[in-house]
């Protein structure tokens, strides 16, 4: 149902996030993974020797999909009790279940390991996500890895690097969050059956005292919800510290995203590089001329607040008491979807920024000719003394023409003509044919472009391997 407009709408909701994240945290597929939970603890239990009625089973799996949150939310009005009103509602479809439904287990059964679900599964959209950002800059790096441009340091002109060469280091950043998601796709440990308090003493009594049959419980329901580890000990919940481990990674793609956009953000004013425009596209209301980079001043906005969601989910794990207080509740329905959420919406942002970058050599070489010659100075002045100059002299010649050259570039009085006038100084009459060799962008950008090369062979094709021959899903238009 569209939107109504006459009630907040989530921004995540409505503009950035992709549908794929979003109906993974809705209300009607958290409430069909409950569902699933509560079959693999019946027919788990229906395997070890319960007493669970097959009829019990089968309308369990039958209603995995159906539930009707508005007599959910009904019943949750009268309970107060999200989980019971559920049950209850489950129980009116399912009525052979009704006596079994939920058997030795509290609530974090449910909601924990939903949560551990969601988690795991929106851990893999990312994975895919970054592969789908890593592909375009992949290109990039490697289609401009050879062009010199102005490199900066503190902000300030520096030694010349390649176009493709800054591109590797967006590029690194993404394979770390690459690493960092997919380590915590494979560790994510399950809940599973743990009981009110974490003593699993409920379920040791359904089972006579068997802790055996207890742990193949636990294990068991854990391998079919698809995890391969449980948490070893608990509280009537997981570990609040597993979330600010999930958010923390998630949270380095913001990072990446804020420092990606702020690059563009730059080199788009210095008009070297630009986003995407599309030719309809209006960049300011007053403005008719301006090409702003909304996109990546986007980018920077949901990265930054991305980064900042950790500290929510600390605060939650450092303030638990004991076995449990019920103040985790209410946040962890915010930062964890919010954190994926944004992280999608990050990573398809990001991809398509890539993915259309514009790039102007000329104006890149014209920068690069206002500051090269002071950076040629000293490979200049190495090779005149090489033809029997004298260094001290020579030195004296290239600082008295830059400083001349630098005032006059700063007073707009004219550009860069330092290596004309060495040209024209008797001081250098001796390499006065080759100063322009010796001046050349190329000869300054260091192994940029075997460094871009190797990293691609050794680093960024190997990740994109793991995705089926590098055949990367797109990510969605926005």
């Amino acid at each position: 149902m569209a939107p109504s407009g006459d009630k907040w709408l989530h921004p995540l909701t409505g503009r950035y996030a992709s549908a794929e994240m979003l109906e993974l945290f809705s209300e009607k597929r958290t409430a069909a993974i409950w569902r699933s939970l509560w079959l693999a603890l019946a027919e788990t239990q229906q395997d070890l020797g319960l007493d669970i009625p097959h009829a019990a089973v089968e309308q369990l799996r039958s209603h995995l999909d159906d539930a009707d949150l508005d007599r959910v939310r009904s019943i949750e009005a009268e309970t107060r009790h999200d989980v019971v009103a559920h049950i209850r509602h489950l129980a009116e479809q399912a009525p052979a279940a009704s006596p079994v439904i939920h058997w030795g287990a509290t609530s974090c059964f449910v909601a924990d390991n939903a949560s551990l679900i969601q988690m795991k599964e929106a851990l893999g959209i990312l994975i895919t996500r970054i592969a789908a950002a890593v592909r375009p800059l992949r290109d990039f790096a490697l289609r401009y890895k050879d062009l010199p441009t102005l490199s900066f340091t503190h902000l300030q002109p520096a030694q010349p690097t390649t176009v493709g060469k800054r591109s590797a280091l967006w590029l690194y950043d993404l394979l770390l969050d690459g690493a960092s998601i997919s380590s915590l796709y494979h560790w994510l440990p399950f809940r599973s059956v743990k009981g009110t308090t974490g003593t699993q003493a409920s379920f040791l009594q359904l089972f006579n005292g068997d802790y055996g049959k207890v742990r193949e419980l636990e294990y068991r329901i854990a391998d079919r919800m698809g995890f391969g580890s449980v948490v070893p000990v608990s509280g009537q919940t997981y570990s609040r510290k597993i979330d600010t481990c999930v958010v923390s990674g998630v949270a380095g793609i913001g990072e990446t995203s804020a420092r990606f956009g702020n690059d563009i953000r730059f080199l788009q004013h210095l008009k070297e590089v630009e986003e995407p425009f599309r030719s309809s596209q209006v960049g300011s209301s007053a403005m008719p001329y301006k090409r702003n980079p909304m996109r990546s001043e986007r980018l920077c906005g949901l990265g930054r607040f991305l980064a900042g969601l950790p500290a929510q989910a600390s605060v939650v794990a450092s303030s638990q008491w004991l076995e449990r207080t019920l103040d985790d509740s209410a946040p962890r329905r915010f930062y964890i979807p919010e954190a994926f959420l944004l992280a999608d919406a990050c990573l398809i942002l990001l991809a398509n920024v890539a993915d259309g970058l514009v790039v102007y050599p000329e104006m890149i070489r014209l920068r690069l000719e206002q500051e090269l010659p002071f950076m040629a100075s000293e490979a200049l002045l190495m090779a005149a003394v090489e033809q029997g100059g004298d260094r001290q002299k020579l030195h004296e010649v290239i600082r008295s023409h830059a400083q001349a050259v630098a005032d006059r570039i700063k007073t707009g009085a004219a550009p860069n003509d330092l290596l004309d006038r060495l040209e024209n100084d008797p001081a250098f009459a001796s390499v006065k044919d080759r100063i322009r060799e010796l001046a050349a962008p190329a000869r300054f950008v260091g192994a940029a472009p075997m460094q871009v090369e190797r990293f691609i062979e050794e680093e960024v094709d190997p990740f994109l391997e793991s995705f089926g021959g590098g055949d990367v899903p797109a990510a969605p238009e926005i």
